[in-house]
């Protein structure tokens, strides 16, 4: 599935802000920049900001207010990491992030349990066949979650 192009983590942050509002959530963002300061570049030699193709990279931390909990750590490789009340998904499309968010705050969400192997899972299901699912860690679930169980 293709989605609107979000070439950059400001165009992603950009795209987040509406969808925030239009769920009546708080957004704080924290922007890193440089290669000093980018989480992924923790290898950079001290004071270069720049990567060795002359690129600045840029990562975003968006918080998200309201329940579910939700954060986003858009990268400058293209993806991002979403987290939703404890729950991480790794390696997400930086141009799924918005319809993600959709899906999250549209009641699409759900949980699945099952007796074997034990444990629960959160799917988010966006337009088209793509669906993310990751296993729910721990031993009980959010007042969220257990509202989202089928």
């Amino acid at each position: 599935m293709t989605h609107p192009s979000l070439p950059t983590t400001e165009s992603a942050v950009a795209a987040i802000r509406p969808i925030a509002a239009e769920y009546r959530r708080a957004v704080v963002v924290t922007d890193d920049i440089g290669a000093d300061q980018t989480s992924r570049r923790t290898s950079a030699p001290p004071f270069d900001v720049v990567d060795p193709d002359g690129s600045l990279p840029h990562e975003a931390f968006v918080e998200l207010g309201g329940s579910p909990a939700v954060s986003v750590r858009i990268f400058p490789e293209d993806d991002a990491e979403i987290t939703v009340d404890g729950v991480a998904f790794h390696d997400v499309p930086r141009d799924a992030v918005p319809p993600f968010l959709v899906s999250v705050y549209s009641g699409l969400a759900f949980v699945k349990g099952r007796f074997f192997p034990p444990g629960y899972r959160l799917y988010v299901p966006l337009p088209g066949d793509e669906t993310y699912k990751e296993r729910i860690l721990g031993v009980s679930l959010t007042p969220w979650l257990s509202a989202r169980v089928r």
